[in-house]
C-alpha cells in the first residue's frame, strides 16, 4: 500500500468513530456542597499561581538589586 492509501484509511477510521455517550442519568438537582467544593479548589489553584508569580517577581527584584549594587 502506498502512503496515500494508509492515510486515507486512517482518516476514515477517525471519522466513523461514534462519540462516547455517558450513561449517567442526572436527576436535575444540583448539590450545593459539590459546587462549593469545586469553587474552593479553583480558588486554591488561583492562590497558588499568584504565590508563584509573586515569588518570581520578588526574586527578580532581588537579583536586579544585587546586580545594581556592585
Amino acid at each position: 500500500m502506498s502512503a496515500e492509501k494508509i492515510l486515507h484509511v486512517e482518516q476514515n477510521q477517525n471519522v466513523l468513530r461514534a462519540p462516547a455517550i455517558s450513561k449517567i442519568k442526572f436527576s436535575g438537582r444540583v448539590d450545593v456542597n459539590d459546587l462549593l467544593t469545586r469553587a474552593r479548589k479553583v480558588k486554591e489553584k488561583e492562590n497558588k499561581i499568584n504565590l508563584v508569580f509573586i515569588g518570581l517577581i520578588s526574586a527578580l527584584i532581588l537579583v536586579v538589586g544585587i546586580i545594581l549594587s556592585f
